[in-house]
């Protein structure tokens, strides 16, 4: 997946994990909803001052809209990333992790 596609797809998360719609960003960063479902699509690059202005709306620095990482799909690599994230964990939040991941997974 090229930059570009991470990027929409990280925009597309945080606004999802903020709880609010395409339509409200839009408006709140005074952009066109059909362009930012372009950006969330990976089809188009922002500008800096549009990026500016979507982490406003979003309530995050800019910086933020950058931290992905490629998507994985080794499985082998990818339990060696879920290791080393709980790597320095305590045992309450292990065990909360693993309260997580069963219901996510209903295990």
């Amino acid at each position: 997946m090229n930059g570009q596609a991470l990027f929409g797809r990280r925009i597309r998360a945080i606004r999802e994990a903020a709880g609010v719609s395409r339509e409200f960003v839009a408006e709140k960063a005074d952009i066109n909803v059909n362009y930012l479902g372009e950006i969330e699509r990976g089809e188009k690059w922002p500008s800096l001052e549009i990026i500016e202005q979507l982490a406003k709306a979003l309530s995050v620095s800019p910086p933020e809209f950058f931290e992905f990482e490629a998507e994985e799909t080794e499985p082998g690599v990818l339990l060696a990333k879920v290791q080393r994230v709980l790597t320095d964990c305590s045992t309450e939040q292990l065990q909360q992790a693993l309260r997580i991941l069963k219901s996510l997974f209903q295990v």
